[in-house]
């Protein structure tokens, strides 16, 4: 009985095992070597923001429990933001300032990702915020960065939601 009590439910282990292959993709040497990303904490943190927004606009709408698996992705990649910030020294009491910053980050670029989504076909706004983004500080390879984030937007939409739901996702390769 106490075991069940403390067994995690079915989406955050869905939500924990999105983001481990968000982390996996958002790692990808390609993506850095080949789509000339910035192999910087803020490239990292782009990345890894991209491809969370991916998936969570791949499971918008989808019934209770892709929202719920959703949110666990989501309360996943927090405290993963919440851990790097710990293991680069920053400071508990300045923890919170920070994380408030990323999620303000997170929050803005997820809307504008998604307006720029809405934009389609027209790539315009979708290029214009990666080189604001991903490569403010970098060779602008925003053409290239958006062909690889709508061929994911691709497979991901191929991927049945009972699968997400089930924290298994397949990326294409970078």
């Amino acid at each position: 009985m106490l075991k069940s009590l403390f067994k995690p439910r079915p989406a955050q282990v869905a939500g924990r095992a999105l983001y481990g292959r968000v982390v996996e993709q958002a790692r990808s040497p390609a993506l850095y070597r080949d789509l000339g990303a910035p192999d910087t904490v803020e490239g990292r943190f782009e990345l890894y923001s991209l491809h969370v927004v991916l998936l969570l606009e791949r499971l918008r709408l989808q019934g209770d429990q892709a929202a719920e698996t959703s949110q666990a992705l989501f309360d996943t990649y927090v405290r993963a933001l919440d851990d790097a910030l710990r293991e680069m020294g920053v400071g508990d009491l300045a923890v919170g300032k920070k994380m408030r910053k990323l999620g303000e980050a997170f929050y803005g670029r997820a809307r504008s990702y998604l307006a720029a989504l809405e934009a389609l076909p027209d790539r315009t706004p979708l290029e214009a915020l990666l080189g604001r983004t991903v490569y403010a500080d970098a060779e602008d390879r925003s053409a290239a960065l958006a062909d690889y984030l709508l061929a994911q937007r691709d497979a991901l939409a191929a991927i049945p939601t009972e699968r997400l739901n089930a924290g298994e996702v397949t990326w294409r390769p970078a």
